[in-house]
């Protein structure tokens, strides 16, 4: 499978810090969420930062971009913060990358009861396999268009628009 993950953090790889009494970042979750899935295909993975999606500036949309230019891979999944997820996809879009690039993310960290990211993953995955070359945005078992999709705060869900 032609497949490439990138990671840039987000809520998806949050952990609890006992110290801080804060949310932060050690490393992805991703070898965990895949070895529990049981998924049976090896793909590259690729960590290109570990950020919440409201510290992203252009610079590292920029690094987001010329990754996805850069692997070989014709499908990739970008695991990415819920907040701006939107603006990333619209900066990728912007590219003209000629790929399948499906943003995903959680609205729960992976480390907590009732997460979403387990799903959300599969589901990018699975949608990343089979969509036509564009950008597009998987969270809570639906796939949107880069620019028909918002994040709904009062609900925490996204949704068409």
């Amino acid at each position: 499978m032609s497949l490439h993950i990138l990671v840039t953090g987000g809520t998806f790889d949050k952990e609890y810090d006992a110290v801080s009494g804060q949310l932060c970042f050690n490393d992805t979750h991703l070898p965990q969420l895949l070895a529990q899935a049981r998924c049976q295909f090896a793909f590259p993975i690729t960590t290109l930062m570990l950020k919440d999606s409201l510290d992203l500036d252009d610079a590292d949309r920029e690094v987001i971009a010329r990754a996805c230019h850069w692997v070989s891979q014709q499908r990739i999944v970008l695991i990415h913060g819920t907040d701006t997820m939107t603006d990333t996809a619209e900066a990728l879009v912007r590219e003209g990358l000629g790929k399948t690039v499906v943003l995903t993310g959680a609205m729960v960290p992976y480390v907590f009861d009732q997460s979403d990211a387990l799903f959300n993953l599969g589901s990018a995955m699975s949608l990343a396999q089979v969509l036509p070359a564009g950008v597009y945005i998987a969270m809570n078992g639906e796939v949107f268009r880069w620019d028909k999709v918002r994040k709904n705060r009062e609900l925490g869900r996204f949704e068409a628009i």
